[in-house]
């Protein structure tokens, strides 16, 4: 079975992993990392617009972000408007769908569905909403409230970006935004859902590595960041040299 690539990058600021996801997918798609990535990630706080996202769902404006040590970037990845931060556990698949399939709206559903998987451990009920992209509770009901954001670029049917999932989120920050576009949704977290004031972080990796494995049918294997590249391309049959990271 082909495998996984796990890699813990703990807390990065945004434009490093940014930087590093990006060189990841490009080795993705030459070959040179034989198998696909996943790099799990907490970010400072940062607000990153996509795509399609509007000037007037970012309410607070650049300076008041600059101000409260909030950075903003805008990048390729599809979506509008989100906040990455502490607590929020962020993740960078970097796939190729060639082999699995060669469909971007059937790979969006797989990320949801690894996820709804993740967060029912915890006693979670997610589901999907009709038009939004998203893991959402009480998906089907009027107080439905979103946990996970979701947003993806592919080039050569290689992905990178990915998904938000609020573990321990100060959603105070979605207040700067309009989160997704959407307006009047209400941001909710693991640990708000679960009744608790934290949740630790390393059980919630461990689900999503998990669900993530069984939903691509993938065998999880973890890597330190400074060993991706070298460990990706044995396995490949070549040789390369290591470019070591901090993390």
């Amino acid at each position: 079975m082909s495998e996984l690539l796990i890699v813990d990058l703990g807390t990065l600021s945004y434009a490093s992993a940014l930087e590093l996801q990006r060189d990841v997918a490009r080795r993705r798609i030459t070959g040179e990392i034989a198998e696909d990535v996943l790099m799990l990630v907490e970010h400072p706080p940062v607000v990153t617009l996509g795509r399609t996202a509007k000037g007037d769902n970012l309410i607070a404006s650049p300076e008041y972000l600059a101000s409260h040590g909030v950075e903003l970037f805008e990048v390729e990845r599809g979506g509008d408007i989100t906040f990455h931060g502490p607590g929020q556990l962020v993740g960078y698949p970097v796939m190729d769908l060639k082999r699995h399939r060669k469909d971007l709206h059937w790979y969006l559903r797989q990320v949801e569905e690894s996820l709804i998987q993740s967060i029912a451990a915890f006693g979670i009920a997610g589901g999907r909403v009709d038009k939004y992209t998203g893991v959402w509770v009480d998906a089907n009901r009027d107080s439905r409230r979103k946990i996970a954001s979701i947003g993806v670029h592919a080039r050569d049917w290689v992905t990178w970006h990915g998904f938000a999932l609020n573990v321990n989120t100060d959603l105070r920050y979605f207040d700067l935004i309009v989160p997704c576009g959407i307006s009047g949704v209400t941001m909710t977290s693991i640990s708000r859902e679960a009744g608790q004031a934290s949740v630790d972080m390393q059980p919630v990796m461990r689900e999503v590595t998990h669900a993530f494995g069984h939903v691509f049918g993938l065998t999880p294997r973890s890597l330190e960041a400074t060993q991706l590249e070298g460990a990706a391309v044995e396995r490949g049959g070549t040789t390369a040299s290591a470019h070591p990271r901090s993390t």
